[in-house]
C-alpha cells in the first residue's frame, strides 16, 4: 500500500492551472475570446512606450487629417496626432479609470451588501433603503452629476463612475449573504464569541467572492463606457491626454466625411473593450455557478 501511494503523482499548481486554462478554453471560447481581447489590451496599455510609433501628445500640423498610410497606419487627427498612438495610450486611461471604479465599487458595495444582510434589522433596513435612493437615479445620470460637482480630474472621475455601481453590486451580494448567514458555521462562529467583523470578513466575505468577480468583470465593461461617454460629454478626461471617448468627441460632425478614421478607430476600441469584458464576464459566471457547472 505504501509503495502505492509513493507511486502516486500528485500534479502540480501549474499543471492544475494549465488544466483549468484548457478547459475553459474548451468549454466556453466566447469567453476566452473575451480574454484573449483583455490580455491585448493589458500588453498595448503596459508597453505602450514601447510599440507606440510616435508621441500621442505631439502635435504636426503638416499631417492634419492624413488618411491611414504606411507612415500613419490609422491615419492622423485635427491636429496631425497619430491615431494608433492615441489609441494605445487611450488603453491606459480607460484601464486606469474602469479598474478603479469597479474594484472600489465591488469591493465597497460586497462589503455593505454583506453587512446589510449580516446585521439584519434596522441596520439592513436604512442601508438598503439608501442605495434604493441611489439606484432611482440612473447610472449615467448619477455619474454626470458628480464629475459636474467634483471636477474632471481622473481621480474624481473615478469616485463619479464607483458611486453608481456600489448600491448594484450590494443589493445582488446581499442576496448572497442572506443564505449564507443561515448556515451552521455561521452559528458556530456566534456561539464561539467571534466578533462581527472577523465573521464578516473570514466566514461570510470568501463565500461570495465568486459573485463578487463576477460583478467585478461586468463592472469593467460598464466604466469603461462610463469613461467614454464623460468624455465624450467634455466632463471626463481631458486634452492632451489620450483617451477613447476624448478621441470621438474630437471626430465631430465636421470631420464625418472627410475624416471618419478619427471615429471609426475610437469606437471599434470601445466596443471591443466592453464586448470583451462583458463576455468573459458572461462566462466566468458560467464557470463559478455551481448549478451550471454540474450541467
Amino acid at each position: 500500500m505504501s509503495e502505492l501511494v509513493v507511486g502516486l503523482e500528485v500534479p502540480s499548481r501549474g499543471s492544475r492551472l494549465r488544466a483549468a486554462c484548457g478547459d475553459f478554453i474548451r468549454r466556453r471560447p466566447l469567453g476566452a475570446i473575451g480574454a484573449a481581447v483583455i490580455l491585448l489590451m493589458f500588453a498595448a496599455a503596459l508597453t505602450a512606450p514601447l510599440i507606440s510609433p510616435y508621441d500621442p501628445v505631439q502635435v504636426h500640423f503638416a499631417a492634419m487629417l492624413a488618411p491611414p498610410s504606411a507612415e500613419h497606419w490609422l491615419g492622423t487627427d485635427s491636429f496631425g496626432r497619430d491615431v494608433l498612438s492615441r489609441l494605445i495610450y487611450g488603453s491606459q486611461t480607460a484601464l486606469i479609470v474602469g479598474f478603479g471604479a469597479s474594484l472600489l465599487g465591488a469591493t465597497i458595495g460586497a462589503l455593505i451588501g454583506v453587512a446589510s444582510a449580516y446585521f439584519g434589522g434596522r441596520i439592513d433596513l436604512l442601508l438598503q433603503r439608501f442605495m434604493d435612493v441611489l439606484l432611482s437615479f440612473p447610472l449615467i445620470i448619477l455619474a454626470l452629476a458628480l464629475v459636474a460637482i467634483l471636477g474632471n480630474s481622473i481621480p474624481n472621475l473615478i469616485v463619479a463612475i464607483m458611486i453608481p455601481m456600489v448600491p448594484r453590486c450590494a443589493l445582488v451580494i446581499r442576496s448572497s449573504a442572506l443564505s449564507i448567514r443561515e448556515m451552521p458555521y455561521v452559528d458556530a462562529a456566534r456561539a464561539a464569541g467571534f466578533t462581527h467583523s472577523r465573521i464578516i470578513l473570514r466566514h461570510m466575505l470568501p463565500n461570495v467572492m465568486a459573485t463578487y468577480l463576477v460583478m467585478l468583470t461586468a463592472f469593467l465593461g460598464q466604466a469603461i463606457l462610463l469613461e467614454a461617454s464623460l468624455s465624450f460629454l467634455g466632463l471626463g478626461v481631458q486634452e492632451p491626454l489620450p483617451a477613447w471617448g476624448l478621441m470621438l468627441r474630437g471626430a465631430a460632425v465636421e470631420f464625418a466625411e472627410t475624416a471618419p478614421w478619427m471615429a471609426i478607430f475610437p469606437g471599434v476600441a470601445i466596443s471591443l473593450a466592453v464586448f470583451a469584458f462583458n463576455l468573459f464576464g458572461d462566462s466566468l459566471r458560467d464557470a463559478l455557478d455551481p448549478r451550471l457547472r454540474t450541467q
